[in-house]
């Protein structure tokens, strides 16, 4: 079994942050670690020099290869290092890469990679897969023959992969880049069932699911955690130890060791203001309010611009023009009494709409995640027919309104002769019908608005007994309008007209808001947590319901950490609520728990157990970790130290079989009594 890391950065590029290689830490990391291969693999750029560098002070194999921006996505190549004359024709390649990679968003076509890298087959490739930015699987399928492997970025990928029949061998690497003051060294490597490393054989067991593991001797259903060896399952963990023996310590370090992972820490969801915790509900469920006045927000964009005023005072003038024509009727001439010189334009067709419409059914066509079931209700040909109608459509109606254009200019410019040469006076021109349609469009904002602010619940959801609710609410006062307000302004003289929907978008407009923002000032939603009996809750309930959400929220994340959640709550809702939830959770993703606490270290029942114990060697503080499985008798360090199993029990969850015993005798057994 051999240890590989084929993912490393030793050259900052322009689609890294900068850092300065260090190649002493890559020495320490490989030893470190007893990593057996790595693949030097820096962004569109291998550096043939810097590489013998490196393959003359490390004594393990090292493979030439290159991160390549293919089609947006990442690709692992690499080549084999046996050949120095290869090595030779590789870098010459690679240089043709970064002649093509300038900006952090260049990218080569599989067009260019293909010519640049005629003969792939000497090649081990591997895309990013299960990591972003990813490879389509399009640019997969093309070159499918070569590619049996795929990088991914987390355990629970690499284990969600192993049992997907149809996914690529999963790998795991650091990804790491190597400068001088860097601590922690990430534990993210593959191994693969070889004797002796070699391209091809590694190449071989890439095809193979059953040759690939998270670790040596555990298989897939364990991992490193830390660099200095602690062994975890990807289940559910338990990290034991007495007080101030180095257990916070152990999990910064899996925490910085790791990327996307969730931590709770000690004391974090303590949560006694109401209105903090109200605050802290409404970002986290911002989406319920931005889904629920999406609409609305359309609404407002096709009303902002309608000006009533300048409409009253162009009908006005169009009156006042209107009487003095007819007065003037008197003094009409060949100009006046010609038919064109009081003709209204022609209005145009709106073919926004229509717009909508072919780009709705364009989408139905070329979706391809819910293909199946659209297919179900209409076929393909019947989507292309409707495509190809809608289009003719807007076609037709276009040179209608091109024709109308053109009629509408020679008009325009005849009038402007006939008024030219005429003394009687000229109806003002005014487009009545536009006119009436935004007074219809202002009528419905008024009553949309009007039933917006009728208050009601609109979300409810529910967290292992705690229910969310959401509901509207009208604002009340220009304080309260300062809710959604991002800028310093007076709102009180808008507010005056907020029972006036119309006159009150008016009034925001005319104030420093972004226009973007505009449709959250007409309703507020508001958030209530209730428990069980349906009360909004208490100062302990809140934190509680802290800890739920954030535990649920996890498996957006690749890895959980808690520490010590026992220092916040009673054992009662630990045991009912948090065990359960955590234990489905690890079924999932490695989960974590630092404790002291029996309900949480023994009722929870762990897949894992560690124990940390701290020493003092010389005047310095040396922290050591013993692990093993919860049934096995003694707990061993990397080290090869034993230590008792049952005596950790008892010293971190009972305070000691004494005490223990003390307290059975002397209190349980005599109130069972």
């Amino acid at each position: 079994m051999k240890k590989i890391d084929l993912h490393i950065h030793t050259i900052a590029t322009v689609s890294d942050k900068a850092f300065e290689f260090d190649l002493s830490k890559l020495k320490e990391y490989t030893e470190k670690l007893d990593i057996d291969a790595i693949a030097i693999t820096n962004h569109n750029v291998f550096d043939f020099k810097q590489y013998n560098e490196i393959v003359k002070e490390l004594d393990i194999i090292i493979f030439p290869g290159i991160e390549i921006d293919l089609e947006r996505g990442h690709l692992l190549l690499i080549a084999d290092n046996k050949d120095l004359s290869e090595i030779n024709d590789f870098a010459k390649k690679c240089e043709r890469v970064t002649s093509l990679i300038n900006t952090k968003d260049d990218y080569i076509t599989l067009q260019e990679f293909n010519q640049i890298f005629t003969v792939l087959d000497k090649y081990l490739l591997i895309p990013h897969y299960q990591k972003n930015p990813i490879i389509n699987n399009d640019i997969i399928s093309q070159i499918n023959s070569l590619i049996s492997a795929g990088e991914v970025s987390s355990y629970k990928k690499f284990k969600t992969c192993i049992k997907d029949k149809e996914s690529l061998v999963p790998v795991i690497f650091s990804d790491t880049r190597y400068f001088s003051t860097m601590k922690n060294f990430s534990t993210q490597q593959t191994f693969v069932d070889l004797e002796e490393i070699t391209l091809n054989g590694i190449k071989s067991c890439l095809t193979d699911k059953q040759k690939v593991f998270l670790t040596k001797e555990e298989g897939n259903n364990f991992f490193q955690a830390t660099d200095d060896g602690l062994m975890l399952s990807t289940g559910l963990n338990v990290i034991l130890g007495e007080r101030s023996t180095g257990k916070t310590v152990t999990l910064e370090k899996i925490f910085h060791n790791h990327d996307n992972v969730k931590y709770i820490e000690q004391f974090s969801l303590l949560q006694n203001d109401k209105q903090k915790f109200e605050e802290l509900l409404s970002r986290r469920h911002s989406s319920v309010s931005e889904e629920f006045l999406s609409e609305f927000k359309q609404v407002i964009d096709s009303v902002k611009n309608i000006d009533e005023k300048q409409n009253e005072l162009e009908i006005e003038k169009y009156l006042d023009s209107l009487l003095k024509y007819a007065s003037d009727n008197e003094k009409a001439d060949a100009f006046s009494n010609t038919k064109l010189f009081s003709e209204n334009l022609f209005t145009k067709k709106d073919l926004f709409s229509l717009k909508n419409l072919i780009s709705a059914t364009k989408l139905l066509k070329e979706n391809s995640d819910y293909k199946s079931i659209i297919n179900n209700h209409i076929t393909n040909q019947s989507l292309e027919a409707l495509e190809i109608d809608l289009m003719k459509e807007y076609l037709r109606l276009e040179v209608i309104n091109l024709k109308k254009d053109w009629v509408n200019n020679l008009i325009s410019k005849v009038k402007d002769e006939l008024r030219f040469r005429t003394s009687s006076t000229v109806p003002e021109d005014v487009d009545f019908y536009r006119m009436m349609v935004e007074k219809d469009k202002v009528n419905k904002f008024i009553k949309i608005v009007n039933d917006l602010k009728k208050e009601s619940e609109i979300d409810r959801k529910e967290i292992r007994g705690f229910k969310i609710v959401a509901f509207t609410k009208n604002f009340t006062s220009a304080t309260h309008l300062k809710k959604v307000c991002k800028r310093q302004i007076s709102l009180t003289g808008a507010f005056l007209n907020y029972n006036l929907p119309f006159k009150f978008l008016k009034s925001l407009q005319s104030l420093d808001i972004e226009e973007t923002e505009l449709y959250k000032f007409f309703i507020d939603i508001e958030y209530k947590t209730l428990n069980k009996l349906g009360f909004e809750v208490s100062g302990g309930e809140r934190s509680e319901f802290n800890l739920l959400h954030e535990i649920n929220d996890a498996l957006k994340h690749e890895m959980l950490l808690i520490d010590e959640p026992e220092s916040s709550f009673d054992n009662i809702f630990l045991k009912n609520e948090v065990n359960a939830l955590l234990r489905d959770i690890s079924k999932s993703i490695p989960v974590i728990i630092v404790t002291h606490n029996s309900t949480v270290g023994a009722s929870i029942k762990p897949n894992y157990i560690a124990c940390t114990k701290r020493e003092i060697n010389d005047g310095k503080i040396i922290y050591k970790t013993f692990s093993g499985h919860p049934a096995d008798i003694h707990l061993k360090s990397v080290t090869g130290e034993i230590i008792n199993n049952y005596d950790v029990m008892l010293n971190c969850l009972e305070a000691g079989n004494d005490e223990y015993n003390k307290r059975r005798e002397e209190t349980y057994d005599i109130l069972k009594n």
